[in-house]
C-alpha cells in the first residue's frame, strides 16, 4: 500500500461528511461545474480546504473534483453541498435555455467516425 493510500484510509468516507449519505441540495451530476465564490479556508476542515484549493483555479465538474480529492462521488457530492450551502462555492449547470448539442455536428462527427472503420 503506498504512503498516499494509506493515509486515505486513515478517515473513512461517513466521518468526511459527519455521517451524512446525501447532499443538502439535489444538484449535483458528475458534471456540475463548482466555482469558488468566497475564498475564505478558515474553518473548513481538511477535505473542504482541499476541494476550495481544487476549485479556486477555475470551474472544475464534480468528477474531476472527487477524482482529485480521491473520494467516492457520493462523498464529494455532499461536500460540495455543505461549501454551497455555505456560500464558498457556486454550481452553474448547462442550461436547458442554450438547447441541444448541434446536431450538425454530432452527425459530421458519426460521419467521420464510420469513415474510420
Amino acid at each position: 500500500m503506498t504512503p498516499d493510500r494509506r493515509e486515505r484510509a486513515l478517515v473513512r468516507p461517513h466521518v468526511v461528511t459527519g455521517g451524512r449519505a446525501h447532499p443538502t441540495r439535489n444538484t449535483f451530476d458528475l458534471v456540475t461545474l463548482v466555482s469558488v465564490v468566497k475564498d475564505q479556508l478558515a474553518g473548513l476542515s481538511p477535505e473542504k480546504r482541499r476541494a476550495m484549493q481544487l476549485c479556486s483555479g477555475g470551474a472544475l465538474s464534480v468528477a474531476e473534483a472527487a477524482a482529485h480529492l480521491g473520494l467516492p462521488v457520493s462523498v464529494t457530492k455532499v461536500l460540495l453541498s455543505d461549501l454551497v450551502d455555505s456560500g464558498h462555492l457556486a454550481v452553474t449547470s448547462e442550461s436547458p435555455a442554450r438547447g441541444g448539442p448541434d446536431l450538425k455536428l454530432l452527425k459530421d462527427v458519426l460521419d467521420g467516425l464510420r469513415a474510420l472503420v
